[in-house]
């Protein structure tokens, strides 16, 4: 099966770490809680730094500092309050859907992960899960649509055998 996250790696330590190991199944997992197939889509996961994401958080949203992962969706797919976004439809095998791009932070998921007390691993394929709901029109500006995103996160993550991260 064809792989649906294209891994770049900008900085070394996610290579070590394994980002591709996990991002494949959290993408799975959330494709199968929301009912989408495997086939047919396609999204870009970058593994970068706190230098990196400060960068692009000043770049894209204004804000001079960094944050632990950022997202662009190919296609605005946004709801009304507290409704569940339209999906997207597949595309052919041989040209998929592209969702858009997600970039995370290694340091910053490092920093936060330890300051949870949390396993690493385990928060960084909630913030996979978490950008790749951005990518698919979920937010959490209003609370409403941030208790649905939420929700969607911790079944998604029960998939996995993750535990609620809120």
């Amino acid at each position: 099966m064809e792989p649906l996250v294209d891994i770049v790696i900008e900085d070394d330590r996610w290579q070590a770490f394994g980002l591709e190991t996990l991002a494949e199944p959290a993408v799975r997992a959330a494709f199968a809680e929301l009912g989408l197939p495997e086939a047919g889509f396609t999204l870009c996961l970058m593994g970068c730094n706190d230098a990196r994401i400060l960068e692009l958080n000043g770049d894209f949203r204004g804000k001079a500092k960094p944050t632990n992962v950022l997202s662009w969706p190919s296609e605005e797919r946004g709801a009304d309050a507290g409704e569940v976004p339209d999906l997207p439809d597949p595309g052919a095998a041989d040209d998929p859907e592209s969702l858009g791009d997600i970039a995370i932070s290694y340091d910053t998921c490092a920093r936060e992960a330890a300051e949870a007390g949390k396993p690493m691993a385990d928060h960084v394929t909630h913030l996979i899960v978490h950008g790749l709901l951005h990518l698919l029109g979920y937010d959490h500006i209003r609370a409403v649509d941030g208790d649905l995103m939420e929700s969607t996160e911790v079944r998604i993550l029960a998939r996995l055998g993750l535990s609620d991260p809120y």
